[in-house]
C-alpha cells in the first residue's frame, strides 16, 4: 500500500513494551511513504537513541494516579503542560491520523486529537486494557488488539475492537535461524532477559539456581542480560562455577542471542513474549509483581494455557525454577513440544491487517 504524503503521528513512551512496537510501526509506515513522527517522553527516548532517521519530538507527561497530594498536584500541572504542548504540535503538524501506543505518555496527544477532530487509534498488546487506553476508548476510532482474549473493555465499545496481532519487528517475523538451535540438545542454552525492571533481581536470584544445576550435573550455557553494575560480580560467580556464559547489557542486537539458545527466562511484558513466540523459543515467564492491574501475570497465564511457555511467579523462583530446568534436562522433548505449539501462532499478517484498517479510515476521512 502506498500512503503517498499522508502524515501520521505515533504517541508512545515509558517502557520498551510501548516503544518497540511504536518503532516497528513507524518503520513500516515510512517504508510505505508515510510522513511519520514519534512523540515520546524522556524514558522512551533512551530506547530511540539510535533512531535511524526517525523524527522524534519529546513531550513530557505524568500519571495522575498518585497517592501523595503534593505529587498529585505536580502531576496535574505536568499533564496540563503536555496537553498544551500537544495542541501546539498537532496544530502545526496537521496529521491525518494518530496512533496511541498505550501508557500515560500517549494520553495527552490522543485527548487533543479528539478535540481537534483528528482520528486516532489506540493499540493494546496486553491482555488487560491499560488505564490510559480505557479512558480513551469512547473517543478512539479503533482499538487494535493483539489477541481476542482482552479484559477490561465494556461491551458497548467492543465494536471498535480489531484484532491485528502483535506488532513486532519484521526481522522477528522473518527470523529463520531458530531451527538450528534445537539440533543440539546436549546442553541447555538459556537466555535471560531482564530489561530495565527485572535485570537486577534476575542477576541476584538466578545465579544461585544455576549453581544448583552445576551440582546436579545439568550442563548449561547462560546468556544473561544484566545491569552494567552487575557485570563483574556475575562474571566472577560464573567463572568460579566454570559455567559457560556471556553477559550483556541492553542490546539492539537481541536477534544474535535468539540464534544461540533453546530456552529463555523472561519477564511477561507483551512485546518480549510476542518476539519469543514468533522466533519459536520456549520460555519460562516470570511476571513483574508490580505491573499495573497485574497485566504481566495475565499475559503469562494466557501463554502457558496455550502451551507456549511455563509460568513461574517471582515469589516461587527459588522453589520452582530449578525443578523446571531439571525436568527439561531429563526430557529435552519438552522443548520441542512447546515449539510445535508455538508454530500454531503467527503474526505474519499484522502489517497487512494494519494496512487494511488504515486504508479504510483514511478513505472515510477523505
Amino acid at each position: 500500500m502506498n500512503y503517498k504524503t499522508k502524515k501520521i503521528v505515533i504517541a508512545t513512551g515509558g517502557t520498551g513494551g510501548h516503544i518497540f512496537p511504536a518503532f516497528s510501526l513507524a518503520k513500516h509506515f515510512i517504508e510505505n511513504k508515510f510522513d511519520v513522527e514519534i512523540i515520546s517522553d524522556k524514558r522512551g527516548l533512551k530506547y530511540l537513541k539510535s533512531n535511524h532517521g526517525l523524527k522524534v519530538t519529546q513531550i513530557e507527561t505524568s500519571t495522575i494516579f498518585k497517592k501523595n497530594v503534593f505529587n498529585l498536584f505536580f502531576s496535574v500541572l505536568v499533564v496540563l503542560y503536555s496537553v498544551l504542548r500537544s495542541f501546539i504540535f498537532l496544530l502545526r503538524k496537521k496529521p491525518d491520523l494518530i496512533f496511541g501506543m498505550g501508557g500515560y505518555s500517549s494520553f495527552p496527544v490522543c485527548l487533543v486529537a479528539k478535540i481537534l477532530k483528528i482520528p486516532f487509534i489506540i493499540y493494546e498488546n496486553n491482555l488487560h486494557i491499560g488505564k490510559a487506553n480505557k479512558y480513551l476508548l469512547p473517543y478512539a476510532k479503533k482499538v487494535f488488539v493483539s489477541q481476542n482474549e482482552l479484559d477490561g473493555i465494556p461491551q458497548k465499545y467492543e465494536r471498535k475492537i480489531c484484532k491485528i496481532g502483535n506488532i513486532v519487528r519484521k526481522e522477528i517475523i522473518n527470523f529463520k535461524n531458530h531451527k538450528e538451535v534445537h539440533k543440539d540438545d546436549s546442553k541447555l542454552k538459556i537466555l535471560i532477559l531482564g530489561g530495565s525492571q527485572a535485570a537486577k533481581i534476575f542477576g541476584e536470584t538466578l545465579p544461585k539456581i544455576f549453581e544448583k544445576c552445576v551440582k546436579a550435573n545439568i550442563s548449561i550455557r547462560v546468556y544473561q542480560q544484566c545491569l552494567p553494575s552487575q557485570n563483574k560480580i556475575l562474571s566472577s560467580f560464573y567463572d568460579n562455577l566454570k559455567i559457560d556464559y556471556e553477559i550483556f547489557n541492553f542490546s539492539e542486537k537481541i536477534l544474535d542471542y535468539f540464534s544461540k539458545v533453546n530456552l529463555a527466562i523472561t519477564r511477561s511484558g507483551s512485546s518480549i513474549l510476542a518476539e519469543l513466540i514468533n522466533v519459536k523459543i520456549p520460555f519460562i515467564s516470570v511476571p513483574l509483581p508490580s505491573s499495573a492491574d497485574n497485566h504481566q501475570l495475565k499475559n503469562a497465564i494466557y501463554y502457558e494455557k496455550n502451551g507456549y511457555s511455563y509460568l513461574v511467579e517471582e515469589k516461587d523462583l527459588n522453589s520452582k525454577l530449578f525443578e523446571f530446568i531439571k525436568m527439561i534436562d531429563k526430557d529435552p522433548r519438552i522443548l520441542s513440544q512447546i515449539v510445535e505449539k508455538q508454530k500454531q501462532h503467527s503474526d505474519k499478517s499484522v502489517y497487512e491487517n494494519i494496512d487494511k484498517q488504515i486504508y479504510e479510515i483514511i478513505n472515510e476521512k477523505n
